[in-house]
């Protein structure tokens, strides 16, 4: 993939998402805030123009960063970043398995 992925944030008082912009398409990995220290990733969407791109890889990582700087845990209740969480052991800091 010769574009970078364009993650942009939206919060809200009870949870958000991340919104990855490419070639016009968005993906997008949707949280609720459980606390001040804890979200769940509940919802991850990549549009089939996307598939196969590593888009969906860059918005976990992307969680995964903004929960190190912000200093909080993710629950992965979404599948797919259920089964990120569990391919990368270097996450285990941020991820909070139920």
């Amino acid at each position: 993939m010769s574009e970078k992925i364009k993650i942009e944030k939206e919060e809200a008082r009870s949870g958000g998402r991340y919104i990855a912009t490419v070639s016009g398409n968005e993906a997008e990995m949707a949280y609720s805030r459980a606390s001040a220290h804890l979200i769940i990733i509940d919802h991850t969407a990549v549009p089939d123009a996307l598939r196969g791109q590593g888009v969906g890889q860059a918005l976990a990582l992307h969680a995964v960063e903004d929960a190190r700087t912000g200093g909080w845990k993710i629950i992965p209740l979404c599948p797919f970043m259920r089964a990120q969480s569990l391919r990368h052991e270097d996450w285990a800091d941020v991820i909070q398995q139920k």
